[in-house]
C-alpha cells in the first residue's frame, strides 16, 4: 500500500484490481485492522457525494506490512523451490 491517506471505496477498488474479493468482504477487515491500531480513521467531506471515511496507515501498521511481506517473501520462495524439485 502507498503512503497517501485512502477513502474506503477507492480502497475496495484497489484491492479489487489485485484481488477478486466482494466489497462486503473487504469492510470488515478494515474495521478489525483499524481496531488493531494498524489503521488510523478520519471524515473528510466530500462535494460529490456522503462524507467518505479515509484510512491512514499506522507505524504500527507499516511495521505489521513489512513483517508480513518478509513472510510473503520467505513461504512464497519455498513454494518455488518446492515448485522447481517437482518439474
Amino acid at each position: 500500500m502507498n503512503e497517501k491517506d485512502v477513502y474506503g471505496y477507492e480502497l475496495v477498488e484497489k484491492v479489487r484490481e489485485a484481488v477478486d474479493v466482494n466489497e462486503g468482504t473487504i469492510y470488515p477487515i478494515l474495521k478489525r485492522l483499524t481496531n488493531e491500531g494498524f489503521f488510523e480513521t478520519y471524515l473528510v467531506n466530500s462535494t460529490e457525494g456522503p462524507t467518505r471515511k479515509y484510512y491512514h496507515i499506522t507505524a504500527k501498521g507499516k511495521k505489521r506490512q513489512q513483517e508480513v511481506l518478509e513472510e510473503w517473501k520467505a513461504f512464497s520462495y519455498s513454494v518455488n523451490q518446492f515448485m522447481k524439485g517437482r518439474e
